[in-house]
């Protein structure tokens, strides 16, 4: 199974930014779009890993903690790596100091089980379409200019969740496997 750690949006949010792909999709017929209820904070990317290791997984992240929720502020968008050769179309995502801390916690937790430690620093975002090629992205390019400074909401998150990850043909679908409360008593709920 194909496994990552996240943090779902509100529905206000998700809203927003479902109305600006809905204007923005037919100006890239390259682009693949992530479905509105598939939209996440990614905190760390597991893999794929056998069935037996999903209950030691979440034992680990049934314990990490923060002091504090995450306050997130959804604002501005870009391309990774860039605007001339977009691979990403994400928006942005300001964060409390404490989720960094979070995404650090999570990646060391789960290295004895095997999984590898993140190379990059975290820079918390969320993907809104993906490009196999250059093609046919300038129009995009140009309407999203004027999103750069754009405010699409925000949230506190007291939880992430563990998801699995499917790949479809019509793209990935995310299931939910877990919800992890990291401020307060150590429980974790399964869905």
């Amino acid at each position: 199974m194909r496994l990552f750690v996240g943090l779902d949006l509100p529905d206000a949010v998700r809203a927003v930014l479902l109305d600006q792909i809905t204007k923005l999709k037919p100006l890239s017929r390259g682009a693949r779009w992530v479905r509105p209820e598939s939209l996440h904070v990614t905190l760390k990317f597991i893999g794929s890993v056998n069935n037996d290791k999903l209950q030691p997984i979440q034992e680990i992240l049934a314990m990490i903690r923060s002091s504090q929720p995450v306050d997130l502020n959804f604002r501005g968008s870009g391309f990774f790596p860039n605007e001339r050769r977009p691979r990403v179309f994400w928006c942005g995502v300001e964060a409390s100091p404490n989720l960094p801390d979070i995404a650090a916690a999570l990646d060391q937790a789960l290295v004895p089980l095997g999984i590898e430690a993140e190379a990059r620093p975290y820079t918390p975002h969320l993907t809104l379409a993906r490009f196999k090629s250059s093609e046919a992205v300038a129009a995009l390019v140009k309407a999203a200019d004027e999103l750069k400074t754009r405010d699409f909401g925000s949230t506190t998150a007291t939880n992430f969740q563990l998801y699995e990850s499917l790949l479809k043909s019509t793209g990935a679908q995310y299931n939910r496997l877990a919800s992890f409360p990291f401020v307060g008593e150590s429980t974790a709920s399964a869905h």
